[in-house]
């Protein structure tokens, strides 16, 4: 940090105490819909323009040959003047008698989208700017949705040119009663719409004489009466590391708090690695010679970190409290929008960034493309240049990141495809797992006792290696079925040979679980654990669990070691639900029964399996003929 940066920090921090409630607002909507012209008025009626500003502006068009807009008084680049459009997002300060704003001035031409996003994702509320002439545009409802897509619950809409529309009511009413179901459906409710004239100023800080038909607030009374967002120091840690440096014999971790506190003494973990640690220090950068660190520091701030004790951390790891750390895991859901040149393809790897974090994932699969228009939902294989899509994304690493509706700020990412940012998202857990407890080893003085019989004289004496052969497929594709059969078939020709059964299991190993995304993670982990104990022990084990994570048979995989054959018992949902021999499928249709795989809760497909038994176009002996043929190849010694 430089020491005029430092210099900055101080004077930012000692004038904190003295600033009055700051509320961010988003300005939004269709290009040439008069959004800059209503912000420039805004700062014009409430006099927060520096001296000099309008008449400098005014001359300045004058000296152009071109007719003075308000617009000229915000537009913050020489090229906007130019063109005519908003190209950069342009944060102004402003005040009424209520409290201090920061006006996001955000793109509405569809080429900068991603810079409306990145308008959006800083502010607790929106104004959102229609056209009274032209009524509501597809592009007004994908703001819409952008909005709703970023969290922003709090919004206004200014129906703007009320004059062009010669103030008629009728007009409005109908521009106001389509978009508030528009926006309702969505999830978003308007908390006022207000016909205006920017150029006029008519509804802008003070009440429309030519619409006396209108009782609501003026656009400065809606805003005055939202509600600034809960401050972040009241939310759990959230604290990313940005770097780590050594001074002395200090190793300093450094970063900026995004959310919550933190003070000398405190239990910390890093997430992904799980390491653990307490706070031995906080160090801040200060130009005063002498100046005493303090004891404590809270969201918003940069600080360095000493603890007390030496561990190695990195650059993207995520300090939290240990009883609130985020997610750990290495798949997610996320909604996007989609900026790139090329379409956003299944298989296909991106850089993903995360706060601090950068991670290559690749694109699991395309749920559906989301029209923003009608909020009707199509299947494709790849999404286009500006549409919204939910997708699953994989990391081959695990990824410390929090779902997007508890916090905002570590549950929103970016991806980058050739170092341009080619589509942003926010995450959500839905139907997956927090891994963090299974990859957790909590026991500690812990020592392996070695056997004296091995694998081989085991193998020698049964006549065959042990293994797990893992059946893995939807709820009545037949694996339960097919693991009790070949248990007879193999029992048969002399093999030791147990089934362990997803149903038998739960009345008793795991009794205690439920059928939550964690309680299925950590169903598989203990199967994953006594079926590689039973391989061990020589014995050929069928597994015949939906187990529909692939990163939980993953860890049953390493558990087994070689000894593992993942077996994909194939068939689809139709099939599946046209058997039904538990009556689950019609419940889970009815709402009975929440998150059940393949209906509300995802199923991921081995992408490699040993083999693959597809039940739904081959009959019940030649799938065990099938079966059989692979373990005496595999299996006999």
């Amino acid at each position: 940090m430089t020491e005029a940066t430092a210099k900055l920090t101080l004077a930012a921090s000692q004038d904190d105490a003295s600033l009055r409630d700051l509320m961010r607002i988003v300005i939004v909507g269709h290009v040439d819909h008069g959004k800059s012209t209503l912000v420039g008025r805004l700062f014009h009626d409430t006099g927060s323009l520096p001296d000099g500003r309008y008449e400098a502006i005014k001359a300045q068009s004058e000296k152009r040959g071109v007719p003075f807009e308000w617009a000229f008084l915000m537009d913050a680049l020489q090229a906007e003047r130019d063109q005519g459009i908003t190209i950069d997002t342009s944060q102004i300060w402003f005040k009424t008698d209520a409290r201090d704003y920061t006006i996001i001035d955000a793109p509405g031409h569809k080429e900068f989208l991603k810079n409306m996003i990145t308008g959006a994702a800083q502010s607790d509320a929106a104004l959102l700017i229609i056209d009274a002439a032209e009524g509501v545009k597809e592009q007004s409802k994908r703001h819409g949705y952008l909005l709703h897509l970023m969290g922003v619950k709090q919004v206004a809409v200014a129906v703007n040119k009320m004059d062009l529309a010669g103030y008629d009511q009728t007009k409005f009413d109908a521009i106001e009663r389509e978009y508030r179901d528009y926006l309702t459906s969505i999830g978003v409710t308007p908390t006022f719409v207000i016909p205006v004239s920017a150029r006029e100023g008519d509804n802008i800080v003070t009440p429309s004489k030519a619409m006396s038909w209108y009782k609501g607030p003026t656009v400065v009374k809606a805003l005055d009466s939202f509600i600034t967002s809960a401050p972040a120091t009241e939310h759990p840690l959230r604290l990313p590391v940005q770097d780590v440096y050594k001074f002395d014999q200090r190793r300093i971790i450094a970063g900026r708090i995004e959310a919550g506190r933190i003070a000398v003494g405190d239990e910390i973990i890093f997430s992904p690695s799980n390491k653990a640690a307490r706070v031995n220090s906080i160090e801040y950068w200060s130009t005063i010679p002498g100046a005493k660190q303090p004891t404590s520091s809270e969201a918003g701030y940069s600080v360095g970190l000493t603890l007390d004790e030496q561990i190695f951390v990195e650059r993207g790891e995520l300090i939290s409290h240990l009883d609130t750390a985020p997610i750990e895991t290495d798949v997610f859901r996320a909604r996007i929008f989609w900026l790139g040149h090329e379409p956003m393809t299944i298989g296909k790897a991106y850089k993903l960034k995360l706060g601090t974090l950068e991670a290559q994932v690749t694109v699991q699969s395309i749920e559906r493309i989301i029209d923003t228009s009608d909020l009707s939902n199509s299947a494709s294989p790849q999404v286009e240049r500006n549409q919204v899509a939910e997708v699953i994304l994989r990391s081959r690493r695990m990824l410390a990141l929090d779902n997007f509706v508890d916090f905002p700020n570590t549950g929103r990412f970016v991806l980058v495809e050739k170092f341009d940012i080619a589509g942003g998202g926010i995450i959500s857990m839905e139907g997956y797992a927090d891994q963090r407890d299974a990859i957790t080893a909590r026991g500690t003085n812990i020592t392996m006792s070695k056997h004296t019989i091995t694998e081989e004289d085991r193998a020698f004496r049964n006549g065959h290696k042990g293994g797990v052969l893992w059946f893995t497929g939807l709820s009545g594709a037949g694996k339960s079925t097919l693991a009790m059969a070949l248990e007879k078939r193999l029992f048969d020709k002399g093999y030791n040979v147990y089934v362990l059964d997803g149903d038998n299991v739960r009345h008793g190993l795991n009794a205690n679980l439920n059928f939550s995304p964690e309680d299925r993670a950590e169903n598989i982990r203990r199967v994953g654990e006594v079926a590689a104990l039973f391989e061990r022990a020589g014995m050929v084990t069928i597994s015949a669990f939906i187990s529909p994570y692939r990163s939980d048979r993953d860890r049953a995989r390493d558990a087994a070691g070689n000894g593992f054959h993942e077996i994909y018992v194939k068939a689809d949902v139709a099939t599946c639900e046209s058997r039904d021999p538990k009556g689950l499928y019609a419940k889970a249709r009815a709402g009975e029964i929440k998150d059940f795989t393949g209906i509300s809760a995802p199923y991921e497909a081995p992408e490699r399996p040993e083999l693959t038994i597809d039940t739904a176009s081959t009959n019940l002996n030649d799938c065990l003929d099938e079966l059989v043929s692979y373990v005496e190849a595999k299996f006999r010694v």
